[in-house]
């Protein structure tokens, strides 16, 4: 039983990873002095998910990839190849930049956002052409893997939308220039 609740967790690292981060938003904001405002509800959400489902997400992705390269693609439904090591490196870039964008870092959010937006909507095109001209059907490419790499990055858009919204905004400290 925990074998296979074990391997469900670890099959599926996109949903865990967001999971987790959405678990730890929710008790950073169980924290907070309330009432709690829209602002502070998206930036524990946009820091934990910065944090888990890219960060953490990624690096996951990075050992995966360079040091079990060959259960990786096996689970891909793919050959093991040389280009383990360059997604295992990529990835390993996205979760650093992940790890970053937990701080209130528009910059940095954004790119922890868009790269990985880029290279997941990439990733999913090439999973609907395997699907398509080789029939694979393997869970790491039309399983779990697909769909996230459709709705993680739609996701923390979302929240990164929601964050940026409703920041407070900054009253101007220029004195108003006096009537001619």
């Amino acid at each position: 039983m925990i074998e296979t609740i074990l391997r469900l967790v670890l099959s599926n690292y996109p949903i865990t990873f967001l999971v987790v981060g959405l678990i730890c938003s929710a008790i950073s904001l169980s924290r907070q002095p309330k009432p709690l405002t829209k602002h502070v509800v998206f930036e524990k959400l946009l820091a934990y998910y910065c944090l888990s489902a890219v960060g953490f997400f990624y690096i996951y992705n990075f050992v995966m990839h360079v040091f079990f390269g060959e259960f990786a693609a096996r689970f891909i439904g793919w050959a093991d190849s040389p280009f383990q090591l360059e997604v295992g490196f990529a990835s390993l870039g996205f979760g650093l930049v992940g790890l970053l964008a937990f701080c209130p870092d528009f910059g940095l959010r954004l790119a922890a956002n868009l790269g990985p937006a880029c290279f997941m909507w990439g990733a999913a095109a090439g999973h609907v052409y395997q699907m398509v001209a080789n029939h694979n059907f393997a869970p790491g490419n039309a399983g779990t893997m697909f769909w996230a790499d459709i709705f993680l990055p739609i996701i923390g858009f979302f929240f990164l939308a929601g964050w940026r919204m409703t920041a407070p905004t900054r009253q101007s400290t220029v004195a108003p220039e006096a009537p001619a």
